[in-house]
Protein backbone atom coordinates (compact mmCIF):
# COMPACT_ATOMS: atom_id res chain seq x y z
CA UNK A 1 0.00 0.00 0.00
CA UNK A 2 1.79 3.45 -1.23
CA UNK A 3 0.55 6.73 0.34
CA UNK A 4 -0.94 8.70 -1.91
CA UNK A 5 0.64 12.46 -2.03
CA UNK A 6 -1.63 14.94 -0.31
CA UNK A 7 -2.39 18.22 -1.63
CA UNK A 8 -2.77 21.28 0.98
CA UNK A 9 -5.96 21.02 2.30
CA UNK A 10 -5.37 17.38 3.34
CA UNK A 11 -1.93 18.15 4.59
CA UNK A 12 -3.58 20.88 7.19
CA UNK A 13 -6.60 18.62 7.68
CA UNK A 14 -3.88 15.51 9.00
CA UNK A 15 -1.64 18.04 10.48
CA UNK A 16 -5.14 19.77 12.47
CA UNK A 17 -6.06 15.58 13.98
CA UNK A 18 -2.92 15.14 14.75
CA UNK A 19 -2.66 19.07 16.85
CA UNK A 20 -5.67 17.37 18.77
CA UNK A 21 -3.53 14.61 20.07
CA UNK A 22 -0.14 16.63 20.34
CA UNK A 23 -0.87 17.61 23.83
CA UNK A 24 -0.01 15.35 27.16
CA UNK A 25 -3.32 16.68 28.91
CA UNK A 26 -5.54 15.32 26.23
CA UNK A 27 -3.43 12.23 25.95
CA UNK A 28 -3.95 11.25 29.21
CA UNK A 29 -7.82 12.05 29.34
CA UNK A 30 -7.97 9.92 25.55
CA UNK A 31 -6.20 7.10 27.23
CA UNK A 32 -8.67 6.62 29.75
CA UNK A 33 -11.78 7.06 28.09
CA UNK A 34 -10.34 4.47 25.57
CA UNK A 35 -11.38 2.09 28.61
CA UNK A 36 -14.88 3.69 28.65
CA UNK A 37 -17.08 6.49 29.50
CA UNK A 38 -16.03 8.73 32.51
CA UNK A 39 -17.67 11.14 34.65
CA UNK A 40 -15.87 14.51 34.62
CA UNK A 41 -15.48 13.68 38.54
CA UNK A 42 -13.28 10.29 37.86
CA UNK A 43 -11.08 12.04 34.76
CA UNK A 44 -9.87 14.57 37.48
CA UNK A 45 -9.15 12.36 40.28
CA UNK A 46 -7.63 9.56 37.80
CA UNK A 47 -5.90 12.33 35.69
CA UNK A 48 -4.40 14.89 38.31
CA UNK A 49 -5.82 17.57 35.71
CA UNK A 50 -7.84 19.92 37.92
CA UNK A 51 -10.03 22.55 36.89
CA UNK A 52 -10.29 24.54 34.95
CA UNK A 53 -7.52 22.68 32.83
CA UNK A 54 -9.67 19.78 32.24
CA UNK A 55 -12.77 21.56 31.56
CA UNK A 56 -10.04 23.43 28.63
CA UNK A 57 -9.08 20.48 27.45
CA UNK A 58 -12.26 18.45 27.09
CA UNK A 59 -13.47 20.99 25.20
CA UNK A 60 -10.76 21.12 22.66
CA UNK A 61 -11.34 16.84 22.11
CA UNK A 62 -14.88 18.02 21.76
CA UNK A 63 -14.06 20.11 18.77
CA UNK A 64 -11.57 18.05 17.51
CA UNK A 65 -14.47 15.04 17.31
CA UNK A 66 -12.41 12.61 19.65
CA UNK A 67 -14.78 12.46 22.41
CA UNK A 68 -18.85 13.03 23.22
CA UNK A 69 -20.35 14.36 26.26
CA UNK A 70 -23.81 13.23 27.54
CA UNK A 71 -25.51 14.45 30.82
CA UNK A 72 -26.98 12.47 33.04
CA UNK A 73 -28.74 13.63 35.99
CA UNK A 74 -25.83 16.14 37.57
CA UNK A 75 -23.48 14.70 35.82
CA UNK A 76 -21.31 15.29 32.83
CA UNK A 77 -20.08 12.15 30.93
CA UNK A 78 -17.59 11.46 28.72
CA UNK A 79 -16.52 8.86 26.09
CA UNK A 80 -15.05 8.47 22.60
CA UNK A 81 -16.76 9.79 20.08
CA UNK A 82 -16.72 6.83 17.79
CA UNK A 83 -14.47 3.73 17.38
CA UNK A 84 -12.55 5.98 14.00
CA UNK A 85 -11.28 8.45 17.03
CA UNK A 86 -10.63 5.10 19.14
CA UNK A 87 -8.56 3.86 16.42
CA UNK A 88 -6.79 7.46 16.12
CA UNK A 89 -5.96 7.18 19.65
CA UNK A 90 -5.00 3.65 19.99
CA UNK A 91 -2.66 4.22 16.92
CA UNK A 92 -0.94 7.26 18.08
CA UNK A 93 -0.25 5.38 21.55
CA UNK A 94 1.09 2.14 19.86
CA UNK A 95 3.41 3.89 18.25
CA UNK A 96 4.90 6.61 20.10
CA UNK A 97 3.40 5.90 23.85
CA UNK A 98 5.30 4.41 26.69
CA UNK A 99 5.02 0.70 25.84
CA UNK A 100 5.63 1.84 22.10
CA UNK A 101 8.39 -1.20 20.58
CA UNK A 102 8.37 -2.60 16.62
CA UNK A 103 5.26 -5.08 17.24
CA UNK A 104 2.98 -2.29 18.39
CA UNK A 105 4.19 -0.20 15.40
CA UNK A 106 3.19 -3.04 13.00
CA UNK A 107 0.12 -3.81 14.98
CA UNK A 108 -0.63 0.33 14.32
CA UNK A 109 -0.04 0.10 10.95
CA UNK A 110 -2.84 -3.04 10.92
CA UNK A 111 -5.03 -0.78 12.25
CA UNK A 112 -4.36 1.61 9.29
CA UNK A 113 -4.55 -0.30 7.18
CA UNK A 114 -8.30 -2.27 8.55
CA UNK A 115 -9.25 1.54 8.15
CA UNK A 116 -8.46 2.17 5.02
CA UNK A 117 -10.62 2.74 2.06
CA UNK A 118 -12.54 0.19 0.45
CA UNK A 119 -10.39 -0.43 -2.55
CA UNK A 120 -7.74 -1.19 -0.16
CA UNK A 121 -6.95 -5.03 -0.12
CA UNK A 122 -8.83 -6.33 3.13
CA UNK A 123 -6.47 -8.16 5.87
CA UNK A 124 -6.89 -12.20 5.53
CA UNK A 125 -5.95 -13.14 8.72
CA UNK A 126 -5.26 -11.92 12.81
CA UNK A 127 -3.25 -13.81 14.80
CA UNK A 128 -1.23 -13.19 17.98
CA UNK A 129 2.18 -13.02 18.08
CA UNK A 130 4.28 -15.72 19.59
CA UNK A 131 4.96 -14.90 23.19
CA UNK A 132 2.96 -11.39 23.67
CA UNK A 133 -0.31 -13.25 24.63
CA UNK A 134 -2.95 -10.81 23.71
CA UNK A 135 -0.98 -7.41 24.13
CA UNK A 136 -0.20 -7.37 20.10
CA UNK A 137 -1.58 -8.58 17.22
CA UNK A 138 -0.39 -8.98 13.46
CA UNK A 139 -2.24 -8.07 10.60
CA UNK A 140 -1.30 -9.94 6.85
CA UNK A 141 -2.28 -7.69 4.13
CA UNK A 142 -3.18 -10.10 0.94
CA UNK A 143 -3.83 -7.90 -1.75
CA UNK A 144 -4.90 -9.43 -5.13
CA UNK A 145 -1.79 -10.05 -6.53
CA UNK A 146 -0.58 -12.26 -3.89
CA UNK A 147 -3.93 -14.08 -3.12
CA UNK A 148 -3.91 -17.26 -0.66
CA UNK A 149 -4.83 -20.54 -2.37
Amino acid sequence: MTAAPLDRAAAEDTAERLRALAQPQRLMILALLLAGEHAVGEIDARTGIGQPALSQQLAELRRGGLVAMRRAARQVLYRMADPDAALRVRAVLALFGPDAHPARALAAQSLAALAAPADTPAPAAIAPAAGTGSAARFVRIVGARDQVT
